[in-house]
């Protein structure tokens, strides 16, 4: 093996070397809507949280959600094995729902009660909104506890130009608000599909009834017509036959 190829080799090793050190650096927790997060509106979100460690288990997630930016309803998604805690707080200046008044908002959600084996992930979902219209994001706090007693604190924000953080804290990007302020157009019910199909098989059926009868008054007047040349024929017939007789 020449010089220049062994070079190549040890830099490519030394490369993917890097590479798996580096690895579980970008594995930390994250935020994620299902869909679109439109300012205004609804939306589901999942907190991915991968388990770093080879020796211990993730047994609990906590995150605290933005205090400028209060969250008038947060509705966690039942998971098994998991225990999950809300946790409000009054605020200092009332938000206004619906023409509802609400004067306290979640600030923390807590699961804890399961486990996130090493080299596996967990996402634990929340309903939230409505969303807030005057900023293009929300910044989230959140804090990672192992078995073996170790919290990870993914705290910090992501300063503009700076690289990113050892641990970023997990933020949603929200998207322009729709017309509805509900994130899209909410899919028709079961029943009014039944209704909608059941008013097309009507309108065929009435149109289908439309055509025979339509058929049935056309057959009916050349019928009645082929009756009367037979009448008139048959007269003529008779009163030739009569006349013959006569003479």
């Amino acid at each position: 093996m020449n010089v220049s190829r062994r070079f190549a080799v040890a830099g490519a090793v030394a490369a993917s070397s890097v590479l798996m050190l580096a690895g579980p650096a970008f594995a930390h927790v994250s935020v994620q809507p299902e869909g679109a997060a439109a300012k205004g509106g609804y939306a589901v979100v999942n907190f991915k949280v991968p388990n770093e460690r080879d020796n211990a288990q993730t047994v609990k997630l906590e995150v605290s959600f933005p205090a400028d930016h209060p969250l008038a309803s947060v509705q966690p998604e039942a998971l098994p094995g998991w225990t999950v805690e809300v946790t409000k707080s009054k605020l200092d200046k009332p938000l206004t729902v619906h023409g509802k008044q609400i004067n306290e908002a979640v600030t923390k959600v807590t699961w804890s009660g399961g486990k996130i084996e090493s080299g596996y992930f967990q996402k634990f979902p929340l309903s939230v909104g409505p969303l807030p219209t005057d900023t293009d994001k929300l910044v989230f706090k959140a804090v990672q506890t192992y078995s073996n007693g170790e919290a990870v604190r993914w705290i910090e924000e992501q300063k503009q130009g700076a690289e990113e953080p050892a641990n970023p804290a997990p933020v949603l990007t929200l998207s322009a608000a729709s017309a509805d302020h509900h994130g899209g157009a909410a899919p028709a019910s079961d029943d009014k599909k039944d209704d909608m199909a059941g008013h097309d098989d009507k309108k065929s059926e009435n149109s289908a009834d439309a055509s025979d009868s339509k058929d049935s008054d056309s057959t009916a007047r050349a019928l009645g017509i082929v009756g009367i040349v037979i009448g008139v024929l048959g007269v003529a017939f008779a009163a030739f036959a009569v006349r013959r007789r006569a003479a």
